[in-house]
């Protein structure tokens, strides 16, 4: 027992030593001996009596519900209406979700953007329980019918986390069953000094890894249990392309177009009339200059 105990110690050591060195291959092949080892202690551990039942056992068994698949869902709404409308709209949506209570409907996020011309834009995120998802999204749309809206689009995507929720929890059991192997070392205070030093901060690393396997798992249920939604409303109408678009472009950028013009009107003002001046005066002083007539005689000496 001790020594599979100190094995298990060194296996956690292992497993940090290999943490810092990022070798990926090395803390797979040190992660499996830990779990491995971790498996056989629980079945050497586990209640024989159990394990007769199980194997005696000629029942079927029924299907559990933590083997029904995992599935993360995704919804997303559009609508389109005037943008005077928006706001209502989006407000009676957010007071039919907070009306169902947190524990079925949770607002994530709220905003709205206005732009210039007739286009607004608003959106709203909110998580709604995964039974009753699908129906709320129906009671949205139905609830838009008289403020003029039209549905302009409609998408469920599903992620299947199956796998992964099986995988982390695998993963959670085998850290906690090492933990418990480590803080039995410690506990019963057997082994060398550098042993129990070993096993200290085998614990500290065990520990830090269940509380990450934890936070994957409550994260990954959390979202198989609330679906995301999503609602966007939109007025007014993006053109892009056609004959009208480039003609309103340009309307649109003459603008800018003119204050680039006079920004260069006024640089140019500034730097060349100054230089302008400058070269009209050297000139004049070189007209102004005495010339020699090449014909006259020099002066004798």
């Amino acid at each position: 027992m001790r020594k599979t105990l100190i094995f298990l110690t060194s296996s956690a050591l292992a497993l940090t030593a290999c943490n810092e060195d990022g070798g990926g291959d090395a803390y797979a092949s040190a992660d499996f001996a830990v779990e491995e080892a971790s498996y056989a202690e629980a079945e050497a551990v586990a209640v024989p009596e159990e394990s007769a039942k199980r194997s005696t056992s000629t029942q079927p068994s029924e299907p559990s519900s933590a083997n029904a698949p995992q599935i993360a869902y995704r919804y997303a709404l559009g609508f389109r209406l005037p943008a005077a409308a928006i706001k209502p709209l989006q407000t009676k949506h957010a007071d039919m979700c907070e009306a169902r209570g947190p524990s079925q409907c949770r607002i994530i996020s709220m905003q709205q953007a206005d732009q210039n011309g007739d286009y607004a834009y608003g959106s709203l995120q909110i998580a709604v329980a995964a039974p009753s998802a699908r129906a709320f999204s129906k009671e949205l749309e139905t609830s838009s019918d008289g403020a003029d809206a039209q549905l302009i689009s409609s998408s469920i995507e599903g992620e299947d986390l199956s796998k992964q929720i099986v995988d982390t929890e695998a993963r959670l059991r085998a850290r906690t069953l090492l933990r418990d192997r480590l803080m039995e070392v410690l506990r019963t205070r057997k082994g060398t000094v550098a042993e129990l030093v070993e096993a200290e901060r085998g614990v500290a690393q065990v520990n830090q890894e269940i509380d990450q396997a934890r936070s994957w798992l409550n994260e990954m249920r959390g979202r198989v249990a609330f679906s995301q939604m999503s609602i966007s409303y939109e007025s007014g109408k993006r053109v892009t392309g056609g004959f009208s678009e480039p003609i309103r472009n340009a309307w649109g950028s003459l603008g800018g177009i003119l204050g680039s013009m006079i920004a260069f009107a006024m640089i140019a003002f500034t730097v060349l009339v100054p230089l302008g001046l400058l070269a009209w005066l050297a000139f004049r002083l070189w007209k102004l200059r005495p010339v020699q007539n090449p014909a006259e005689p020099a002066d004798d000496a």
